[in-house]
């Protein structure tokens, strides 16, 4: 009498493991440095923060989602104003997007730390 064959090997998923949740401390932290970067490093952290982070919670998906709205918005703010400094309104164009860059970020970061929601004004949304 032989032996029947032993049953087959499930299928192993090799891949992404499930996404662990973040705590809501961590999600503010998170928030609070993607606002904050976008004053040092423009969209770089915004977009970062959004690819790695935007399903670890909806606090942290919301923030980085706004950041990278308002820091995209600003880069053609920059691109207007960089054309139009031929005559001399490109400058001031360029000033206000840089002063308007600090402000709103920091009042962003300073609303990411106490967990509250926030939207940047005056931002164009391209990612929601």
């Amino acid at each position: 009498m032989t032996t029947p064959p032993p049953p087959p090997i499930p299928p192993q998923h090799y891949g992404a493991a499930p996404v662990q949740p973040m705590s809501p401390a961590d999600e503010k932290l998170w928030a609070t440095l993607i606002n904050v970067g976008g004053v040092f490093f423009s969209f770089f952290p915004a977009l970062i923060g959004y690819l790695v982070l935007k399903d670890r919670g909806p606090f942290v998906r919301a923030h980085s989602a706004t950041a990278l709205n308002f820091q995209l918005t600003l880069i053609i703010a920059y691109i207007v104003g960089s054309i139009l400094s031929v005559i001399v309104i490109g400058i001031f164009i360029l000033i206000a997007a840089y002063v308007l860059n600090i402000v709103f970020c920091i009042v962003a970061a300073v609303k990411a730390n106490q967990g509250q929601w926030y939207t940047y004004p005056m931002a164009i949304a391209f990612v929601r």
